[in-house]
């Protein structure tokens, strides 16, 4: 009887943690790319970033939208996909801006180009755009043709989060290429550990498909590794070299 007392206390409480788990998970991905992009808006300087890192949540984020119509998942996690999208085009226009301002006799490059030696360092915002575009035109379509196959619907919906499992790992090539971490936020990869580990709580919890669970946990990892070269390098700083001339304009990889 106490029990059932409570009901009108605990069914609303239960709801309300529902909305916030719900909330964190659509809102909370972005979050982390909130201090790197004040950092960069107020230094003008993106060489600490990687801009591949926006290519890997792009391609993450456009597989994972094809996916649901494949296999309908949790709604805040195809909402979450969308508001990333958003959030890398956003991260990718600035970078662009500032390094372009900062390669002044810079010969321009653009994606019509079809250089691959130079894929994905174009010198307009516009060109970023047709590229994803192009993208996500020939991955529709593909799916389009073939979303009765079990096995490609599956494959897609692993692509899609091996893919973002992968976040990190142009951060981490380079820091290691430089051995320094400098231009990096911190705050950024310990946003994107916390956020990896709910993430990959929720998962587990609401039941989400397997490969979501997996690719989340190995996320967790490429973060934790992130974090050691913050730690080692901070510890061991690497020596400048004498005479050494470095660019304004030097792209990070």
């Amino acid at each position: 009887m106490e029990a059932e007392g409570l009901d009108w206390l605990l069914v609303p409480l239960h709801q309300l943690v529902s909305w916030g788990a719900a909330a964190a998970m659509v809102f909370g991905g972005v979050v982390p790319y909130v201090p790197q992009y004040r950092d960069i808006r107020r230094t003008q300087n993106a060489d600490g970033f990687s801009t591949y890192v926006c290519l890997v949540l792009l391609v993450a984020n456009i597989l994972r939208i094809l996916f649901w119509f494949g296999r309908r998942f949790e709604s805040p996690l195809l909402w979450q996909s969308a508001i990333m999208i958003l959030t890398m085009l956003l991260m990718l226009k600035l970078c662009t801006e500032v390094r372009v301002a900062n390669e002044l006799n810079a010969r321009r490059r653009s994606f019509a180009d079809f250089d691959p030696h130079h894929f994905w360092q174009w010198s307009s915002f516009s060109d970023y755009v047709q590229c994803v575009l192009a993208f996500t035109g020939v991955a529709g379509y593909i799916t389009y043709l073939s979303i009765d196959s079990t096995l490609f619907v599956e494959t897609l919906g692993f692509l899609a989060v091996l893919t973002e499992a992968m976040l990190g790992v142009p951060q981490l090539y380079r820091n290691h290429h430089h051995q320094s971490t400098e231009g990096m936020s911190i705050k950024m990869v310990l946003m994107w550990t916390s956020g990896d580990a709910f993430k990959t709580a929720y998962f587990l919890l609401k039941g989400a498909p397997l490969q979501f669970s997996v690719c989340g946990l190995l996320q967790v990892l490429v973060d934790l590794a992130i974090l050691g070269q913050a730690y080692a390098f901070a510890r061991h700083p690497q020596k400048p070299a004498l005479h050494a001339v470095h660019p304004a304009g030097t792209k990070a990889l």
